[in-house]
């Protein structure tokens, strides 16, 4: 499989993904294992979590996603090398576990190399912004471990263009290690994020891209059509705000499209995404050996350049 520089860290990615936020939520074990088994067989080289993952799921608390990782590294330690290992710190885990701050940051960092049982992080970023924490003090702790060899690049999910202009000029004007990677919210249905001033700034840096929620929460999968639909998965509540005019619109092109190449609509809806100038890559998870697949097919689809319009003007 293809690789691609993402921005400038030095490493260079698949391109599309693993979203490892499934890991120790919808997928757990054995199954996990079988997953990652095959994502590497597979060519696709880079995992995304975060030491939140998945907190949110009952009886978990946060650090699940990393652990399940972690012990299949363990098992599979001559794939280490091979694999970039993406996860977060930022959100909140605890009483006074959350936050950017130099201590939170320190502490944290060492919890996520433990449970993913490795020496490194590839690329370690800020989930979401922190307006109490200076941005200095953020990059300044990232810094120290870049030089003890910790991680080996940085980057941030969730800031608007006016938040990465002020950690780039935090990192020029006091020599700090900047921000290299940004992972925004994008897909065929939500793209007011990304799109426009944001966008600019990470194409005009050379920053890499690696865009979330690529399928909509599923719905882009075409899985969810009707309200009945909304209790086939956990992810089923939060796909209730795309069932609208636009969103029938988008998966109507997607049907057409997915029709003339044989493939299925969140083929076409990722292939779109990796057809985009300035994104490195999109995260895409994977609750079975069959959705896996599936992944690696979308890597492969060509769209057309009308294609591509009638996406877009679906989209709009």
């Amino acid at each position: 499989m293809i690789r691609r520089a993402l921005g400038k860290t030095g490493l260079n990615i698949s391109p599309m993904v693993f979203g490892g936020n499934v890991f120790g939520w919808t997928v757990k074990d054995k199954a996990a294992y079988d997953i990652l088994d095959a994502m590497s067989d597979l060519g696709l080289n880079a995992i995304d979590t975060a030491d939140v993952y998945s907190k949110w799921a009952k009886g978990n608390q946060g650090g699940e996603s990393e652990t399940t990782i972690g012990n299949w590294l363990q098992r599979n330690a001559s794939q280490r090398d091979k694999l970039v290992i993406i996860t977060k710190v930022g959100s909140e885990l605890g009483p006074s576990q959350k936050g950017l701050s130099a201590r939170w940051i320190t502490q944290a960092v060492e919890g996520s190399l433990r449970r993913l049982k490795t020496d490194y992080i590839d690329l370690y970023l800020s989930h979401w912004p922190d307006p109490d924490t200076p941005q200095e003090e953020t990059l300044g702790a990232y810094q120290k471990l870049l030089a003890a060899g910790k991680i080996r690049a940085i980057g941030a999910s969730n800031l608007d263009a006016a938040q990465l202009t002020q950690a780039l000029e935090a990192s020029r004007t006091h020599g700090l290690p900047r921000y290299d990677v940004l992972q925004p919210e994008y897909n065929l249905y939500d793209q007011d994020q990304f799109n426009g001033a944001l966008r600019d700034l990470t194409t005009r840096e050379g920053i890499g891209v690696i865009t979330y929620y690529s399928l909509a929460s599923g719905f882009l999968s075409g899985k969810y059509r009707k309200q009945s639909d909304l209790g086939k998965s956990p992810r089923g509540p939060g796909v209730k705000k795309y069932m609208n005019e636009r969103g029938n619109r988008i998966l109507a092109a997607l049907d057409g499209v997915s029709q003339a190449l044989n493939a299925t609509p969140a083929e076409v809806a990722l292939a779109w995404i990796i057809a985009q100038d300035g994104i490195t890559a999109p995260i895409a998870s994977a609750t079975s050996l069959e959705q896996l697949h599936s992944l690696v097919r979308a890597t492969q689809l060509i769209l057309a350049p009308e294609q591509m319009s009638t996406l877009n003007d679906a989209s709009r």
